[in-house]
């Protein structure tokens, strides 16, 4: 049975959060947002990245 964390959790527990948050604050990124942050954005795009998807329909897929 798998025991490690995934590549994408490693990846993500490398980010800094609240340095993130003081960013899109300052620059009002989620100004105008209801429900897909800044930082979920920033996840989803990571994701595609690494799992090499080529478009929005086939990440959504995934």
């Amino acid at each position: 049975m798998f025991q490690d964390k995934y590549v994408f959790v490693q990846l993500v527990s490398f980010l800094n959060r609240s340095r993130f948050n003081r960013i899109v604050s300052k620059y009002k990124g989620d100004k105008y947002v209801k429900h897909f942050s800044c930082w979920i954005q920033l996840l989803v795009l990571m994701f595609g990245q690494l799992s090499n998807r080529e478009s929005l329909r086939s990440l959504i897929v995934a």
